[in-house]
């Protein structure tokens, strides 16, 4: 068993799921931050709001106390009023009453005067008493809390409001609001339990929407899967139907379309070839089996030198072109040149010319260079190349054969000009097909195999070139052209 298996049993393999889970993943990165924000926004906001409200509160006792009423204990926000020079609170409410006020004030008395009615809010500790008792839920006692007060000079007061009071005509007043958390905490708790709950039927939604519109958008993948599973190497022909959206399915559609295409053609470039080379291997077959019938069957009539040269004729030609199918099917594989070396196309082309037998017919070949022309390669394979050139060339020539090699900018440019018959402009391409002869009045015994220029175009782009049919108003001209390497010495 693989190592990493056991880990990845959790990772659904349905890329539907797959889907499903990272658009759920990143809505719950998303919704999560969304929720942080809300969160402190919500307590943000609530706060504010409780300092409003305390405000308004602490306002509206100073009202009072302006006119001389002493505030009812009923408030939404804890409260006290404390005097100097009196040991019990004026006034309190809120759940300030579970500390016993009445007896002895719980936040401290003025010291100094200050100007009447100014607001301050600063941070104060609740102190903690053995009697005080705890109500409507919350216990102040020993924590610190944000305290809003304001104080009243008893002078600005008449001395009715200030008896009324119950406060000296010189006494300074301070009256307090505290402003306690527990309303916006629950604001903010209430808040954050509706956004989990939003948050996970969200995460439910989107996963289920996610999963369903993959699933929808990999219909035509299925079908085209489907379809695909169909193509079998004796019917190629099966195509996929391409998806009228335009979208990234169509050009998914469009490309295996293209590529059953170029299988199809490359299976029937192979059996044509099959056939091919079945007919060229049958023709020396059946004159080489005739011969040997005959003689055999007349064996005191049969001039035995000649047979047995008609049979070594034929036996070479079923060997050079066993030879050729052998490299075609070689440079079919595309493997690349191992190691290529530098070689000087000037001087293999000098040797072949002086080389290259020429008894049969009276023909002139000749090699023009005026310097050496470098490329990089296999020597034997540019043997070949050049020699198959050649070896067309001297089939077709009447009289001469013209080997001219040029170094022009970053090329090497080779041709080979015969003053034979020409090629007819039509099948300026036909003829670098495999088995392919354009005079079929040529003996076959004199006429090649049909696959020289096929091989020489293939080891051309083997070597990153190219292998053309120049026109010319008299004769044949082949062109090679090859990527120029440096010569040894520059490197």
């Amino acid at each position: 068993m693989n190592a990493t298996e056991p880990r990845r049993r959790w990772w659904p393999r349905s890329v539907r799921a797959r889907a499903a889970l990272a658009a759920a993943s990143t809505a719950a990165v998303i919704l999560v931050g969304v929720g942080w924000w809300v969160h402190r926004d919500v307590y943000r906001e609530s706060t504010q709001i409780a300092e409003n409200q305390a405000q308004t509160q602490l306002r509206a006792l100073v009202d009072q106390l302006n006119e001389g009423v002493v505030p009812v204990r009923r408030s939404a926000v804890p409260y006290e009023v404390v005097a100097s020079g009196r040991r019990s609170a004026v006034a309190y409410g809120g759940g300030m009453e579970a500390f016993d006020p009445g007896t002895r004030h719980v936040l401290p008395a003025p010291s100094e005067a200050m100007e009447s009615a100014l607001l301050t809010i600063r941070p104060l500790r609740i102190p903690e008493r053995r009697d005080h008792s705890v109500r409507d839920g919350f216990d102040m006692a020993g924590e610190t809390h944000l305290v809003m007060s304001a104080d009243i000079s008893a002078d600005e007061l008449s001395s009715e409001k200030a008896a009324a009071l119950g406060v000296a005509a010189d006494a300074e007043l301070r009256v307090y609001v505290v402003l306690l958390p527990h309303t916006a905490e629950a604001i903010t708790d209430t808040t954050d339990r509706l956004l989990l709950r939003a948050g996970l039927v969200s995460l439910v939604l989107i996963a289920a929407v996610a999963y369903f519109a993959v699933r929808i958008a990999l219909r035509p993948v299925e079908a085209i899967r489907v379809l695909t599973a169909s193509v079998t190497a004796s019917d190629p022909r099966e195509r996929v139907t391409v998806p009228a959206t335009g979208h990234e399915i169509t050009a998914l559609a469009t490309t295996i379309n293209t590529t059953l295409q170029r299988l199809d053609n490359a299976a029937a470039q192979q059996r044509r070839f099959v056939a091919d080379a079945a007919h060229e291997l049958r023709s020396p077959l059946t004159t080489l089996l005739a011969s040997l019938e005959v003689a055999l069957a007349y064996p005191e009539r049969t001039d035995w030198p000649a047979a047995a040269t008609t049979a070594a004729r034929q036996t070479r030609r079923l060997q050079a072109l066993a030879e050729d199918l052998l490299l075609l099917a070689r440079l079919d594989t595309r493997t690349p040149v191992a190691g290529p070396a530098t070689v000087d196309l000037t001087t293999l082309a000098s040797r072949l010319t002086e080389q290259y037998p020429l008894n049969e017919r009276p023909l002139t070949l000749t090699c023009d260079s005026a310097a050496p022309a470098h490329v990089h390669g296999n020597p034997d394979e540019y043997e070949r190349l050049l020699r198959n050139l050649i070896d067309n060339a001297v089939r077709h020539a009447a009289h001469r054969i013209q080997i001219t090699i040029r170094n022009q900018d970053a090329w090497v440019v080779l041709t080979v000009h015969d003053d034979g018959p020409g090629v007819p402009t039509e099948d300026a391409e036909r003829i670098f097909e495999r088995f392919v002869r354009l005079d079929d009045a040529r003996s076959r015994d004199h006429g090649g195999t049909g696959l020289g220029l096929a091989i020489a175009r293939d080891l051309a782009h083997r070597h990153r070139g190219t292998l053309t049919l120049t026109p010319r108003t008299l004769g044949a001209c082949f062109q090679l052209r090859l990527p120029r390497a440096p010569a040894p010495a520059e490197k």
